[in-house]
């Protein structure tokens, strides 16, 4: 045996018999100088040590918690000035292990993961993860493993292979990928995971119990890594665009006549300012490989969510997340965030006004010309991130040769920081954000500038088994009298509706308001747990300028519990019972609903799942329904949710979920079923098909105001909709880096109005004359608008406009992807979408050909070429 080998055996047994007392397992790292060949078959110099420098002693986490896995796992580390190299030998029979193929991040078949905690924070952590076919999978862990970002794409090797032991996996992991202090004695927290699909069982190397109140924080040490000097890590990525649009021609329209082609140029980077602190930017942005948005169409006023899905805002996005009450409960104010990254780059907001020989040419987005990321932390725990995005005006050009201005230059800025004390188990941090738009008079009913702040503290103890969170925020917003009067009256505030703390002020050029969130929980440490606690936001709360906030004026308290199963038991590999209760007040002190659900939810040993809930509604006030009047009531509901998965390791398998409400005489009745098909015909194929109806039948659908007198009328009616949504997937991996995927998704949804009324008494129910009914005396050539009969008089006194719709629309989106090298990419792209909106004819089917297949569909065809210099 080599000397170093030698010393090395010395400085294991040393260290097994000086930890003996310490309950955390500890893995001791090898330093080499014999590289070894990523080539997955563990059969070179570099994995020559002895075999005490192997760990093993794996046991299950799922299904059963502790007990023997189906087969064993062994791992040895080494390191060198600047890699870290990782071997796992993966005992199994041969003919049983799945190679199912995937692309990156995809985190198909058997699999194994190396998790490091390099900051030993017990609360961050990098996540490598390679499957028995060779793909990798990363991620960044945050939270102490509630939140994880796959859009790290760090550049690392890897390769595997099936042998007559079972398979065997080898990872090279550049020094410069990780962040770590500059201690001549590194201690990092290490957990290594295996993946066994057939069984569905996942065993650890450290054993971490089902009931633990965390993930990273139960890690066990990696030791015997010293004298590393931090990498300082450097990316340039410029990319090439070409584009070629397709359409319809228009003969008569100067922008819709011929097709359009498109040369762009960008640049993305990545530079490690120090090994704490790492600098992302991105010049000119391309994001034309980003699948599309689901299909929705939206009636009551409120904004919709969408998830982020553009790469440069994934990466790190926990960094600068701010959703000051996401209780585990959830409700409709979770994606409440100071921070919504969707903001920038957004769908210009302004108006165009045209002639009617006129065309205009309407940008559908907000190009960004440059973002900076600046993110870190510090050996002392502070983490920090800081986001600058600048984004230029965009107008409008009119085929009379003019233009119009529908979006001004705009500077979006975050900054976030969080301070871990009292050894991690408390958190102090704080957020600011700002937007700053240049002024021009065409955009005067834009803030001129938006600033938001956020206090948020947490505390464990216990072991971090309880918890308690609080979080307090602040909104300013500055601008014209008009833009703060389109706020006033906006659907999250409705200043206008009659409440008796509210009131219009017309006079006003800005509005502050604060929120916050006080929560109470018990996270582990048994089969129970729990969380109660309340949130707020006062009605001058405005967050929409670079945040996402649905409504303002409430004051909500939640409360929820739930018994879980620690292990498999009789049918069940774990099964799970939830009560959650929600109570909303507004700001004058009215109790607006009350809404409490009990669920239960159970995987089965044959790895079906189902669940099962109820809910219930028994008092409903609505200050919203009415988009500006007053506060009306609204009928008692309850309903059901179900959801069955058959087994998904088969090659086929089914998921179908639904729900319905209804209640008491005019309540709002919805059903809705969505099934999903998935097949895997080949391991390198598989295909999805998930259909999705949902019925409405809502009796108090608001229409529209009328101008009566000095007030105002509301009209409602009886809306009958019908909403279809088909979303077709197929992915082809052709290798671990190159990949076909192909998403689809045509949508209709149609809407019939009847039974119109005006509200009368909006304290009343249904049967107490809520509503005073409207009789419609003729309807116009074009079907456009009904003449009414408001006052029962038989002569016509008003014109509401007809609220029929038949909406559809068509997305769909094939990417070929190819990592021809570690980082940099070849995207060829083909991408289509068609909106279009009429009155309905016929039933949904019918009306989706006749409005969307049986038009010429434009195209977009792309092609981008990415390159990633790095050190």
């Amino acid at each position: 045996m080599e000397f170093k080998h030698l010393l090395f055996g010395i400085t294991v047994l040393f260290s097994l018999l000086s930890s003996s007392q310490d309950s955390l397992r500890t893995h001791w790292a090898a330093r080499t100088h014999d590289t070894p060949l990523i080539d997955g078959r563990l059969d070179d110099k570099g994995w020559s040590y002895s075999s005490e420098t192997w760990s093993s002693g794996f046991v299950q986490r799922l299904p059963d918690e502790g007990s023997k896995p189906t087969a064993q796992t062994h791992f040895m580390i080494v390191y060198d000035e600047k890699f870290l190299y990782v071997g796992i030998r993966c005992e199994d029979e041969p003919s049983t292990i799945n190679q199912w193929m995937s692309r990156r991040d995809g985190y198909s078949g058997d699999w194994v993961e190396v998790i490091l905690d390099t900051y030993h924070d017990k609360r961050t952590a990098f996540s490598f993860t390679l499957s028995a076919a060779g793909v990798k999978s990363d991620k960044y862990i945050t939270l102490n493993g509630t939140e994880e970002d796959i859009a790290w794409n760090p550049i690392w090797y890897a390769q595997s292979e099936v042998n007559n032991e079972g398979w065997s996996a080898e990872m090279k992991i550049p020094l410069s990928q990780l962040r770590f202090s500059r201690e001549e004695i590194q201690t990092w927290g290490l957990q290594v995971q295996r993946r066994i699909l057939r069984n569905e069982e996942l065993s650890v190397w450290k054993r971490i119990p089902q009931d633990a109140p965390g993930w990273v924080s139960e890690f066990g040490i990696l030791k015997g890594i010293h004298a590393i000097e931090p990498q300082r890590q450097l990316e340039i990525q410029p990319f090439i665009v070409g584009s070629l649009e397709t359409f319809e021609k228009e003969p008569d329209n100067p922008f819709r006549n011929s097709n359009k082609q498109a040369l762009n140029f960008g640049l993305d980077g990545k530079v490690g300012v120090t090994n704490d602190v790492t600098l992302d930017f991105t010049i000119n942005p391309d994001f034309g490989q980003v699948e599309a948005d689901p299909g929705a169409i939206v009636l009551d006023g409120f904004q919709l969510f969408f998830q982020e899905q553009r790469p440069f805002f994934i990466e790190n996005k926990n960094i600068f997340d701010y959703r000051f009450s996401s209780p585990i409960v959830g409700g409709p104010f979770s994606s409440d965030n100071l921070f919504y990254s969707r903001r920038i780059g957004r769908q210009p907001q302004g108006a165009v006004t045209i002639e009617g020989n006129q065309f205009a040419d309407i940008p559908q987005r907000t190009p960004i010309l440059g973002a900076v990321k600046l993110s870190g932390k510090t050996k002392k725990g502070l983490s920090f991130g800081v986001l600058e995005s600048f984004t230029p005006k965009v107008h409008a050009e009119i085929s009379d040769g003019t233009s119009q201005l529908i979006e001004p230059q705009t500077n979006y800025f975050v900054a976030r920081v969080l301070q871990d004390l009292n050894q991690r188990q408390t958190f102090l941090g704080g957020i600011f954000t700002s937007v700053i738009r240049a002024g021009h008079p065409e955009t005067s009913f834009l803030h001129k500038s938006a600033k938001t702040a956020g206090l948020d503290f947490l505390h464990q103890w216990q072991n971090r088994n309880w918890y308690f969170g609080a979080n307090l925020v602040m909104s300013h917003v500055k601008g014209s009298k008009e833009s703060i009067l389109n706020t006033q009256r906006s659907i999250p505030h409705l200043f206008q509706r009659g409440a008796g703390h509210l009131a219009v002020d017309s006079t006003k050029t800005s509005l502050t308001g604060t929120g916050g969130d006080i929560k109470l929980g018990k996270a582990g440490s048994g089969n129970v747990q729990g969380e109660l606690g309340i949130t707020w936001r006062s009605p001058e709360l405005e967050l929409n300028d670079i945040g996402f906030l649905r409504e303002a004026d409430i004051f909500q308290q939640y409360t929820g519990i739930s018994y879980r199963s620690i292990n498999s038991f009789g049918i069940f590999r774990n099964a799970r019972i939830n009560y959650k209760h929600w109570l909303n007040w507004d700001f004058e002190g009215k109790l607006n609903y009350i809404d409490w659900d009990i669920s239960g939810e159970a995987t089965f040993q044959n790895n079906w799942s189902a669940t099962l809930g109820y809910f219930s509604q028994p008092h409903i006030y609505s200050k919203s329904l009415l988009q500006g009047g007053l506060r009306i009531k609204l009928a008692d509901q309850y309903g059901f949710w179900w959801a069955l998965n058959t087994d998904s390791r088969r090659k086929f398998f089914l998921t179908y979920s639904g729900w319905t409400k209804t209640g008491d005489e005019g309540s709002y009745y919805l059903l809705e079923n969505t099934l999903g098909i998935n097949y895997r015909p080949l391991d390198r194929l598989r295909v999805s098909f998930t259909p999705k109806l949902t019925l409405i039948r809502h009796r108090l659908q608001y229409n529209e105001t009328l101008a009566v007198g000095t007030g105002n009328d509301y009209v409602v009616s009886l809306l009958n909709q019908n909403t279809l949504s088909l979303v077709l997937r197929a992915d082809v991996t052709i290798g671990p880096n190159m990949a076909i995927q192909y998403y689809a998704e045509p949508f209709i949804s149609q809407g019939t109005y009847s039974s119109f009324g005006i509200v009368e008494n909006p304290l009343q129910s249904l049967s107490e004359g809520q509503l005073r009914p409207i009789r419609i005396l003729g309807t116009a050539s074009d079907g456009a608008s009904y003449q009414i009969d408001t006052n029962d008089d038989g002569t016509d006194n008003a014109v509401i406009a007809n609220p029929d719709f038949s909406f559809a629309q068509f997305r769909s989106n094939l990417v070929y992807r190819w990592e021809y090298r570690p980082g940099s990419e070849l995207f060829l792209v083909w991408s289509q979408s068609f909106n279009d909106t009429t009155l309905p004819d016929n039933g949904l089917v019918s009306s989706l050909g006749e409005q969307i297949f049986s038009r010429t569909l434009g195209s977009t065809f792309l092609v981008k070429l990415t390159y990633r210099f790095h050190r």
